[in-house]
């Protein structure tokens, strides 16, 4: 009977607590807990190393993060060669042979990996001590192989080339000059040039003058004490010397006086990269740093920021528009960036300013406030998954002076934060006057809108001021073409070739390609093979004044516009032809091209689709092609065939390719009989 009078009190008092409840409204927030990650306890060796114990044993597993405390390098002529010490410290000790090595962590199941400043591992708590010892092998012992820097260059090399036709990378190289300058850490950018300089001697240099402990951090982080870790630390790293590292110091970057347009023109673009920045002072210990990633996050932290909703929801003009007020203990940057229509550039610039200013003179509103702080609490919970950021938290605090609960009360900072506090990081950060408004992209199509916020600056691809090269006063495109097919061997010679059969073959991401070219000007017929493994996977077919692509069955043909462009390649050499195409011609200065002189010709067809021709000053020979549609095209090691001249490489970048797709030309034949079969 007791129990049954307990059952039937709570039921009722169930629906009084429901009588009471107004589901309409959502629940006020409670207050923001302070995060219990476990305290960090520490000890330092008598050689400086300093040391941090953070015991988590929810799991059988210790993570070990070593950081170094040196100031930035800047390497000059021998850019690139910090991204490659990690490497090459865990290519071989002189303990263990590379596989040896790898072979050894992947028994145990763990991880050890390195770069120019740090040396990280994890492992089940079982092995912790075998796996500390590899990476005290790595540490002390390494052999850094010659061998294996001349992998890493090649690769290094090969990410550069690849990178040259990327306007994303162009767009980093070239805000990172602006914003930094060249004689600065940040604003420095490595070429196959500098790749080449480097050797082991300098990464061994650069190993025994900074990996030193008295300017070293190592946390550990999960299931081991406080005396289990003295003993293992003490075991491996007390021998570890000492040594006085350099230090340096940089001159400070400024804001520019007004906002400076800065464009690399990419004829093949049929986006924009955009991006507005400038250098900020911003780090963890100011008092306004948590109110700056707020009102960043405000402004382009996500798919509710206020540029994503106004320039992809709004506007249409992106699939996505970013900004972020950055942080550094050296010097930071502000970022606002997004890839947009070509035909749009300059109103998404508009947009992109209007939101800046409109920020900094308006703020933002409580509405936005709550949805941020809900947003960076839970990104600041999920964080707190990886032991690596709890190892960060740790050295942090030691590493620039941090409260001892700077991690800890995070959540209650961010709670307390209010709209005026936002406000007053958005006056301070935000300078929607002072920012270099840059744009990787179609200078023909963005040029005269751009014009509207400031004088144009010209770059190269590699983020340097374009020059400006003195041509002769009467030189003229039909001048540029006849010194062309000169240099082909003779105007006669070259009209006199009507058919070709061009053999090449590529390769992409490990796949052997083949592609065979088939021209007949006769019959005013192309076929472009592609072939894997002897099989055509696609062919491009241009004949009866229609141009169309079969691949996997299916054949499609282009539109108008396409064709246009496409039917140049039916042409042997279309250079001869652009007059009978009615093509309009544009010599458009002396450019720069792979490190030559180059006359720029701009061509543009009667539908008003235009490509650009580059001919060598010095060679006259054509060296690039670039058009929105087929991307860029390098043409070079030219040989005589019968007595023309023909590109024996072709370095092919495209939109649709990962990386540029090197055409090397194994077999030209000219004047042949081609079979009609070619074309069907």
């Amino acid at each position: 009977m007791r129990k049954l009078y307990i059952i039937l009190l709570l039921v009722s008092l169930s629906f009084v607590a429901n009588a009471q409840l107004d589901r309409s409204k959502m629940p006020e927030a409670g207050p923001a807990p302070e995060i219990r990650f476990g305290d960090a306890e520490s000890f330092t060796l008598t050689n400086g190393l300093k040391v941090f114990v953070i015991q988590n044993s929810k799991l059988p597993r210790v993570t070990y993060s070593l950081i170094l405390d040196r100031d930035p390098i800047l390497e000059g002529d021998k850019s690139g060669m910090l991204g490659f010490v990690g490497d090459m410290m865990t290519a071989g000790t002189k303990n263990r042979s590379k596989d040896q090595f790898n072979e050894e962590v992947d028994f145990l199941g763990a991880r050890v990996s390195a770069s120019s400043t740090s040396i990280s591992a994890s492992t089940l708590t079982k092995h912790q001590e075998k796996v500390l010892e590899l990476m005290a092998d790595v540490l002390f012992n390494p052999v850094f192989p010659e061998d294996e820097l001349q992998k890493l260059k090649t690769q290094a090399k090969s990410g550069i080339a690849a990178a040259k036709s990327d306007p994303s990378t162009i767009s980093s190289i070239l805000t990172s000059k602006l914003v930094y300058g060249t004689d600065h850490p940040y604003g420095e950018n490595e070429t196959e040039e500098t790749i080449d300089n480097i050797t082991v001697s300098d990464i061994k240099t650069y190993y025994d003058t900074y990996y030193r402990p008295n300017i070293a951090y190592l946390a550990i982080v999960g299931d081991v004490t406080l005396d289990q870790a003295k003993k293992l630390v003490e075991k491996h790293f007390s021998k570890w010397e000492n040594k006085d590292v350099p230090k340096h110091e940089y001159k400070k970057p400024q804001v520019p006086e007004k906002n400076m347009v800065a464009l690399v023109d990419r004829p093949s673009a049929q986006q924009s990269v955009v991006e507005l920045t400038y250098p900020i002072e911003n780090h963890l210990p100011s008092p306004d740093y948590l109110a700056s990633q707020v009102a960043g996050y405000i402004l382009g932290g996500g798919g509710s920021s206020r540029l994503f909703m106004n320039l992809r929801e709004d506007k249409g003009y992106t699939y996505g528009a970013y900004a972020r007020i950055g942080s550094n203990s050296l010097v930071a940057s502000f970022t606002a960036n997004a890839s947009v229509r070509g035909t749009a550039t300059d109103s998404a610039v508009h947009e992109m300013i209007h939101e800046i200013r409109n920020m900094k003179d308006n703020g933002v509103t409580q509405e936005e406030l709550d949805a941020a702080k809900a947003n960076l609490s839970g990104s600041f919970g999920r964080s707190l998954e990886s032991p690596a950021t709890i190892a960060n938290f740790a050295i942090n605090i030691e590493r620039y002076g941090l409260a001892k609960d700077y991690y800890a009360t995070y959540l209650q900072r961010l709670n307390a934060l209010t709209v005026e506090d936002v406000n007053a990081a958005a006056k301070k950060f935000l300078k929607p006057e002072n920012m270099y408004i840059t744009v990787v992209g179609n200078g023909s199509v963005v040029s005269e809108g751009m014009m509207a916020y400031g004088e144009i600056n010209r770059f190269n691809t590699v983020g340097d001021p374009e020059r400006v090269i003195a041509m002769d006063a009467d030189m003229t495109a039909e001048k540029v073409l006849e010194k062309y097919f000169q240099a082909l061997g003779g105007i006669d010679k070259v009209k006199a070739v009507k058919t070709a059969i061009i053999e090449a073959n590529a390769e992409v991401q490990g796949m052997k390609l083949g592609m065979n070219f088939y021209h007949d000007e006769n019959k005013e017929a192309f076929s472009n093979k592609v072939l894997m493994g002897g099989n055509v996977m696609s062919n491009t077919i241009i004949k009866d004044g229609k141009a169309s692509v079969v691949a996997m069955g299916q054949t499609q043909q282009l539109p108008e516009e396409q064709y246009e462009e496409a039917k140049l390649s039916m042409y042997i050499f279309p250079e001869l032809h652009f007059e009978s195409l009615g093509y309009s011609l544009k010599l458009d200065g002396i450019k720069e091209v792979e490190g030559k002189n180059a006359y720029k010709l701009v061509v543009t067809a009667s539908s008003g689709s235009s490509s650009d021709f580059f001919f060598g000053v010095d060679s006259g020979l054509k060296l690039k092609m670039e058009s929105p549609t087929s991307g860029e095209v390098l043409y070079s090691e030219y040989k005589e065939v019968d007595g023309v001249k023909y590109p024996m490489l072709m370095t092919i970048s495209n939109p649709m390719i990962p990386v540029p797709l090197e055409a090397k030309v194994e077999n030209v034949a000219f004047n042949v009989s081609i079979e009609d079969n070619q074309f069907n």
